[in-house]
């Protein structure tokens, strides 16, 4: 990805992130190691390949924990494992997710279970378990990973959306309880961004014709777009901004 900024504070930072090796992910796992971070991330599939990428283009490798982040135990484990070899983490971004479309009257308690375990339990724990760092360190900052499908109103995929309507609850309580400890926690909302998953599963002429027409800016959003608002709460740039969310959908949603 291109460097358009540099945010100084990120360099040597210790920063974790759920899913760096795939889509949105690998685009923020690049775009911190370019800020020279120290990068640890987890997913599910071996990113040894990515990894050598990372290694090739910046110089420095990034810790790949392999975990299915549903597994708390293992996440928690993760989490001390990058605190260890990098430092107490005051960078967690928690991206990874699964917008698995589904109808209402198809889904039973098992399929609820498994969507809220993705894409709102580990999101907490994940919270929960850096925090005593974060605090150590005399600051942090989260960022939470949600969607422009909840503010929408979208259909096609309810348990994902109310997911990603809780992110947001989430976000700004513990933004209030963890404020005087100078952590802050930010949501972060993408628009409709073509990920080469998107582009297999979903991507149809006609669907994103019709979502472009309803941005302001008619350019579509592809994973590196995602970067610089990343970095930008990560970085001390923002030190007075906790308990929001931020909308980077070309203009899909606007307030006002």
């Amino acid at each position: 990805m291109p460097l358009n900024a540099t945010f100084h504070d990120l360099k040597g930072k210790s920063v974790f992130i759920t899913g760096g090796g795939a889509g949105i992910g690998a685009s923020l796992t690049d775009g911190f190691m370019a800020q020279g971070a120290k990068v640890a991330f987890v997913g599910r599939s071996d990113a040894t390949e990515f990894c050598d990428e990372m290694e090739a283009k910046h110089g420095t490798r990034p810790l790949f924990i392999q975990c299915d982040i549903t597994d708390i135990p293992a996440l928690k484990a993760a989490i001390d494992q990058s605190a260890a070899a990098h430092g107490p983490i005051t960078a967690l971004v928690n991206n990874a997710a699964n917008d698995k479309r589904h109808e209402t009257p198809d889904v039973d308690e098992e399929f609820w279970d498994w969507s809220m375990s993705i894409n709102l339990k580990a999101y907490f724990f994940a919270c929960q378990h850096v925090m005593p760092g974060m605090q150590k360190a005399g600051g942090g900052s989260i960022i939470n990973f949600t969607s422009i499908s909840y503010i929408m109103g979208n259909t096609g995929y309810p348990a994902y959306t109310t997911a990603n309507s809780g992110l947001n609850g989430m976000t700004r309580s513990l933004a209030r309880e963890f404020g005087p400890d100078r952590i802050r926690v930010n949501a972060l909302a993408p628009g409709w961004v073509l990920t080469q998953k998107q582009k297999d599963l979903w991507v149809t002429p006609e669907a994103l014709e019709g979502h472009v027409a309803r941005q302001c800016l008619k350019d579509t959003l592809d994973p590196d777009d995602i970067v610089g608002a990343t970095l930008f709460l990560a970085s001390d740039t923002s030190k007075m901004m906790t308990g929001q969310a931020m909308v980077v959908d070309g203009g899909v949603v606007v307030t006002g």
